[in-house]
């Protein structure tokens, strides 16, 4: 097992050691990170991700974060002359890769969920899609969002979750041994693509992550599954 699986098996690691070494897999990961999304979900989550814009419904005038926005694939789908969409992500090599690819609108800010460089009640929406289960400390990243949230505002939050049904034990098998092996031939680095395994495992089901935003402030909260529980669209508001 390498030291980054180690690291990140353990339940004492370092805040500050864990949030360095998550930005070291996704510096690792930037420049064929599209390619493995589509490869490792064949394409579905293009499908997921086009569903959570719909969600979002953006209007004019509106301003919507994309946090842990990455190459910019959510905020891409979000983005019009007309409103503000802002990725904010603490990957550097990230947005590069995604930055000449996308849409012109779009507004680049290096940031982590935990502390975001945007004024209080001051975003209409925020995105985060494959992005919450890599947070340092998740009760302080939902708060985060609450404070920069104006009142009623929506965080939709799209998330690999628990499989429900005859797809589980596949699905389970997929995880452990496809992904890895893909990481490999496809990106050269197979701890990377095992500590994304190994945080999906990790990452509650579907009705404890919404008792986790209930706790954190969150009104009006409901999810939606996708592909028997693959991934799921996690969706809760800032009390008005």
């Amino acid at each position: 097992m390498s030291d980054l699986s180690r690291t990140f098996g353990s339940q004492e690691v370092d805040p500050r050691e864990r949030e360095q070494l998550v930005r070291d897999v996704f510096r690792r990961v930037a420049r064929r990170y599209d390619l493995m999304n589509d490869l490792m979900s064949c394409g579905i989550h293009r499908l997921w991700k086009r569903s959570m814009a719909w969600a979002v419904n953006p209007g004019p005038g509106q301003c919507i974060v994309d946090l842990a926005g990455g190459t910019g694939d959510i905020a891409h789908r979000l983005a019009g002359v007309d409103r503000q969409v802002i990725v904010v992500d603490p990957s550097y090599e990230m947005m590069a890769a995604g930055r000449d690819s996308r849409h012109h609108a779009l507004r680049w800010v290096a940031g982590t969920a935990e502390q975001m460089p945007l004024p209080d009640a001051s975003v209409d929406a925020v995105t985060i899609a494959f992005g919450i289960r890599n947070v340092t400390r998740i009760e302080d990243a939902l708060a985060e969002i609450l404070r920069v949230l104006k009142p009623g505002g929506r965080l939709l939050c799209l998330e690999f979750s628990r499989v429900q049904g005859p797809l589980r034990v596949p699905y389970e098998f997929y995880n452990r041994w496809a992904i890895p092996a893909i990481g490999t031939m496809v990106a050269g680095d197979t701890s990377a693509y095992r500590y994304l395994v190994e945080s999906i495992r990790r990452f509650p089901d579907q009705q404890a992550f919404c008792g986790i935003l209930r706790e954190a402030g969150f009104t009006d909260v409901w999810y939606r599954n996708y592909s028997m529980g693959i991934a799921a669209l996690h969706v809760g508001s800032r009390p008005a």
